[in-house]
C-alpha cells in the first residue's frame, strides 16, 4: 500500500508541477505559488474537519515545519519552472527531495541498505550533469540547463524537510496538522517574496491557474503522509520523489523541450538514484 500511495502521489505532484509552471510564467511564479497554497489550504481543511483525527500538540509542530518546507520548496520550485527549463528544475528538486527524508529516517532508526547508500551517492554526480550548461546557445533557444538550477536545489531542500516533518505525524492526528501545513506554506511564500522583492499578489487571471496546482498538490501531500503511515519513511519519500518524470514527460511531449546528452544521462542518473533507494 504504501508503494502505491506514494507511487499516486508523485503523479499528482508531477501533474500539478507543470501546471504551476505554465501558469507561473504568465501569472508570475509567486502569486501562482501563493494561490495554489490558498486552494490546497481550503481543500484539506474542509476534508480535515469532516475526517476528525486527534492532534496533539507535537503534531501540530511538525504540521507547522512541514508547511516552512513546503511553502519554501513550492516558491523557489515555480520560479525556476517559469524561468527555467522543466526537464531540468524538476529533476534537480525530485534528488534532494530523496536525499533529505532518507537521511532523517536513518537518524530516527531506520537502517536502509547498501541500495539506498548506492542512490544516495549516485544522486550528487546527477546534480552535477543536469547543471550542466550547452558549450553555446542560440538567439531564441530555451534557457540553458543552468537557469533555474538553484531554484530546483532549494526547492528540493524545502520538499525533503517537507516530506521529513510529514513523516513524523501518525495516523490517529487525522488531517488538521496537514491544513496547517498548507497555511503556514502561503505564509512562508509572501514573506519569502518580500524579502527578495519580488511581486507576489496575484493581478491577473493566469494567477488563478495555480488554484489547479493547489488542489493536486494538497492531495499528493495527503497520500503521501497516508503513505509514511503504512510504511518506511524513506521508501514512501524515494517513489514519491519519481513526481519530476512526470513533469518531465509532459514538458517534452507539450513544450518540445529538448534534453542534451549529458543532461540525459543526469537525468538518468536521478531516476537510476531513485530507483536505487525505493530497491533498497
Amino acid at each position: 500500500m504504501t508503494v502505491l500511495l506514494s507511487l499516486l502521489a508523485a503523479v499528482s505532484y508531477g501533474f500539478g508541477d507543470f501546471n504551476g509552471g505554465i501558469f507561473s510564467k504568465r501569472g508570475g511564479a509567486w502569486a501562482v505559488s501563493l494561490m495554489a497554497q490558498v486552494a490546497g489550504t481550503a481543500c484539506v481543511l474542509v476534508y480535515a474537519l469532516v475526517d476528525g483525527g486527534d492532534p496533539a500538540a507535537s503534531d501540530f509542530a511538525w504540521g507547522a515545519l512541514a508547511g516552512v518546507g513546503n511553502g519554501f520548496g513550492t516558491a523557489f520550485l515555480y520560479r525556476g519552472l517559469s524561468s527555467g527549463r522543466m526537464g531540468v528544475v524538476a529533476p534537480v528538486s525530485g534528488v534532494g527531495a530523496v536525499v533529505v527524508p532518507v537521511a532523517v529516517a536513518v537518524v530516527t532508526g531506520e537502517r536502509p541498505g547498501l541500495l539506498v547508500w548506492t542512490g544516495v551517492v549516485l544522486a550528487l554526480p546527477a546534480v552535477w550533469l543536469v547543471s550542466r550548461e550547452p558549450a553555446a546557445t542560440a538567439a531564441g533557444a530555451p534557457p540553458a540547463a543552468g537557469s533555474g538550477v538553484l531554484d530546483g536545489v532549494l526547492a528540493g531542500l524545502g520538499f525533503g524537510a517537507l516530506f521529513a516533518a510529514l513523516g513524523q505525524i501518525p495516523e490517529e492526528a487525522g488531517y488538521l496538522p496537514l491544513a496547517l501545513n498548507q497555511l503556514v506554506a502561503g505564509v512562508v511564500i509572501v514573506v519569502v517574496a518580500l524579502v527578495l522583492r519580488q511581486d507576489w499578489v496575484p493581478r491577473n487571471r493566469w494567477a488563478l491557474g495555480g488554484a489547479v496546482s493547489g488542489v493536486l498538490g494538497a492531495l499528493a501531500t495527503g497520500l503521501f503522509q497516508a503513505a509514511t503511515q503504512q510504511g518506511y519513511l524513506s521508501v514512501a519519500a524515494v517513489i514519491t520523489s519519481l513526481y519530476p518524470a512526470f513533469t518531465v514527460v509532459l514538458a517534452a511531449v507539450l513544450l518540445r523541450e529538448r534534453v542534451h546528452r549529458t543532461q540525459g544521462a543526469g537525468l538518468a542518473l536521478c531516476a537510476a538514484a531513485v530507483v536505487l533507494v525505493a530497491a533498497g
